[in-house]
């Protein structure tokens, strides 16, 4: 029994050959134009030159798009960085520290589009217990607030966070900042707590990425250090 038989080609076989052959296609330059297969555009019978060349203009409309896509994205950071200085700015011409943390929530609400921005802090020098900010905060509230390692995003189940909006009720989704001492990392107590709200269910979502919350609670961190 021959060898053939034992071991019958199979189209990998060809395909490897071709590959590592390419001097096949220039010693048998006319199947080129004689191979027809069916093009998924137009589906009519095309050469094997022409189907290559649809492969390629494929590819390069694959690539824009994902240039594309790069540039809108590289745009919409860049966007976000300029209201991220804007909104730092508003924290850095706040010289009444009373006022700082009203100033952190709207100045976020206005420059981020955030329909409800609220904020607590506690354990704040005595000069600052009286201030609205420093109210109305529960222990649960605060072991909650030192329990997330990082922003919690996700649908309002009935936080007591929720309750520090001007409108509870419009809440249907949220992010809960942990405020903490700069560079103290994310296992020591908080201090405060950011509270943004949409009544958006899709705004806030638990797969969402966290990285720019945590930069803005740790910058809002670092300005509310002198109330403490």
């Amino acid at each position: 029994m021959s060898n053939q038989h034992l071991n019958p080609v199979t189209e990998d076989d060809i395909a490897d050959y071709l590959g590592n052959n390419p001097e096949f296609f220039e010693r048998h330059a006319e199947l080129l134009a004689a191979v027809h297969l069916t093009s998924p555009h137009s589906h009519r019978a095309v050469s094997l030159q022409e189907r290559q060349a649809e492969m390629l203009r494929d590819k390069i409309r694959m690539l824009e798009g994902r240039i594309m896509d790069m540039i809108r994205h590289g745009n919409d950071n860049l966007a976000l960085l300029d209201k991220l200085l804007v909104w730092a700015r508003d924290l850095f011409l706040t010289l009444d520290f009373t006022n700082l943390p009203a100033t952190i929530a709207t100045s976020i609400q206005t420059q981020f589009s955030v329909p409800q921005v609220a904020i607590r802090v506690w354990d704040v020098a005595p000069e600052f217990a009286s201030a609205a900010f420093a109210q109305n905060v529960s222990e649960d509230a605060k072991v909650f607030a030192s329990s997330l390692r990082e922003p919690f995003c996700g649908v309002n189940s009935g936080f007591e966070a929720a309750s520090w909006l001007e409108e509870p009720t419009q809440a249907a989704s949220l992010a809960l900042l942990p405020l903490r001492a700069a560079a103290s990392g994310n296992t020591t107590p908080a201090f405060g707590m950011l509270v943004l709200a949409s009544p958006d269910a899709q705004r806030f979502v638990s797969t969402m990425g966290t990285d720019f919350l945590e930069r803005i609670a740790e910058l809002a961190s670092a300005a509310l250090s002198p109330l403490r």
